[in-house]
């Protein structure tokens, strides 16, 4: 009998992972609908990128990077923000955590296949551009959950809201300039409104 490999399955687990644990919440957000959203917002990025600035990214990359960018927390769960990031030692920690997961989670798969998705799962020198278009749908991600939350209203999500619009404000992607003036305003529109 040959060796049983739990990779997919763990991955099959990412919808059990809830985000903004510490938020009231109109509606629960998992991490399979936020990795599909990133990666949908990615690939939007890189179409972007090709079509109006002449660029020459794999918006279908992008998209498989951004399916797979919070995987670790399969394995860490979701550290809510204030947590992660309110002190250095902290993050520096919890970044080696994520790693760790993600080495951990290679290993449920054959070696060969494993060599494959190390590229996708960590981050690498090659491409570091990609990835700062991952982070960039990531933050847009967060703004759509606020944005949503705001809507329903919910004012918790209020103060959130500003502090991720001043982060994508200092993001340095046209494309991503182009998405917040054409494509997000759509979202603070009712579905009759949509067109």
């Amino acid at each position: 009998m040959s060796e049983i490999y739990s990779f997919y399955a763990m991955m099959s687990r990412i919808k059990y992972i809830h985000r903004w644990g510490l938020m009231k919440n109109t509606r629960n957000e998992n991490l399979s609908e936020h990795s599909l959203e990133v990666a949908m917002v990615a690939h939007a990025l890189g179409v972007i990128n090709n079509k109006r600035f002449d660029g020459s990214i794999n918006p279908e990359r992008l998209a498989v990077l951004a399916m797979f960018h919070d995987v670790s927390e399969i394995i860490t769960g979701d550290l809510p923000t204030p947590v992660k990031y309110d002190n250095r030692t902290i993050t520096n920690a919890y970044k080696e955590l994520e790693e760790q997961a993600r080495l951990s989670l290679l290993k449920m798969l054959p070696d060969d296949i494993a060599a494959e998705y190390k590229s996708i799962l960590c981050e690498n020198e090659d491409e570091l551009l990609l990835w700062k278009y991952v982070k960039a749908a990531d933050t847009i991600s967060a703004l759509i959950k606020c944005t949503e939350e705001l809507i329903m209203g919910n004012a918790e999500y209020s103060k959130i809201k500003q502090s991720k619009l001043r982060a994508i404000e200092k993001i340095d992607l046209p494309e991503v300039k182009v998405f917040m003036q054409e494509m997000f305003p759509a979202y603070e529109l009712t579905l009759d409104e949509q067109k």
